[in-house]
């Protein structure tokens, strides 16, 4: 299967080209970005030398999805989907903050509390938490964005004070983050599924307004857990079914790579890319209630770049 590693395009009407860890970014015109959505996966803000077939498809069908499905809580920057693997919208002044949100003890916060850390991002976590615990209301854990390396923990108090965000506007956020929350929770709840935690991303839009930008409720941004047998695993002191990259993170970690310096990446098997693909479609499947529809690959370049420039032409 042909998978899209990265993209190299120049379109009517394109200002510059920006490559994040997943996604290629073209700056259209005045008003507008096309976000492509590649194939590539990162862990540990470190991206994999394989990539993984249709997870650009999947993340990027799903964050439309649950864009439309949130769009009466807060407005977001979509547009149009001129391709699977494209998404346009309106160009925002991203808020340099990323708003974590979790429901149960998990992940990054799993490993500070296993370290002993009863507090993460000024936010105190109870005593006697196992893993996966649910905490007694979701926490927010924001981190500071990176253009470079890792995301930042850091709490609500140093945000405001290092006046990286304005007090008026970062309480907003946490509004719209907890509304946001609840909802993908009753998403996932209809389809079986846990919303364990997620993060969310806000930019400002030319006339000032707040914007819900870049993905929601994927696997990339969330970790979903069954809700068949969640408590029975809990009460036997089971590590929990889940569909999210943890499992690539544990199994980088097996391989002695969580991303520290001096640490090789280690070489990805033909099994665990197939692995890794069919668990992003499988989770499309439960979260929508729908059957994955798999784009033709064979051409995915040109396909990419005629569609999207279609729309450029037609559009800016």
């Amino acid at each position: 299967m042909k998978v899209l590693k990265e993209t190299n395009y120049h379109f009517q009407h394109q200002k510059k080209m920006y490559r994040g860890k997943v996604r290629d970014v073209y700056f259209i015109g005045d008003e507008h970005l096309a976000m492509v959505a590649s194939d590539r996966i990162s862990a540990f803000d470190h991206v994999l030398p394989k990539g993984i077939p249709f997870k650009g498809q999947v993340l990027n069908q799903l964050a439309a999805r649950f864009l439309d499905a949130t769009k009466d809580i807060v407005p977001n920057w979509l547009v149009a989907i001129p391709d699977p693997n494209v998404s346009v919208g309106f160009k925002c002044e991203p808020i340099m903050v990323e708003m974590v949100i979790r429901g149960y003890l998990s992940g990054h916060a799993w490993r500070e509390y296993k370290s002993g850390k009863r507090v993460i991002c000024g936010v105190v976590m109870p005593y006697g938490m196992r893993e996966s615990d649910p905490f007694p209301e979701p926490i927010i854990t924001p981190a500071t964005k990176a253009v470079e390396g890792h995301d930042e923990d850091i709490s609500r108090e140093d945000i405001i004070a290092q006046r990286i965000v304005e007090q008026s506007i970062y309480e907003k956020l946490e509004d719209y983050t907890r509304q946001l929350f609840q909802r993908g929770t009753e998403i996932a709840d209809k389809q079986g599924l846990i919303l364990v935690d997620t993060k969310y991303e806000f930019g400002i839009s030319k006339d000032g307004k707040i914007f819900l930008i870049d993905e929601i409720h994927t696997p990339d941004s969330s970790r979903y857990f069954y809700k068949e047998g969640f408590e029975d695993r809990q009460n036997r002191g089971e590590a929990q079914k889940q569909l999210s990259k943890e499992f690539v993170r544990q199994w980088l970690i097996s391989e002695d790579f969580q991303g520290l310096e001096g640490q090789e990446m280690p070489a990805m098997p033909d099994e665990l890319v197939d692995s890794v693909s069919e668990r992003y479609i499988e989770l499309y499947e439960l979260i929508t209630g729908d059957k994955f529809v798999k784009a033709d690959t064979e051409h995915i370049q040109t396909r990419v770049e005629s569609n999207l420039g279609l729309w450029v032409q037609e559009n800016i």
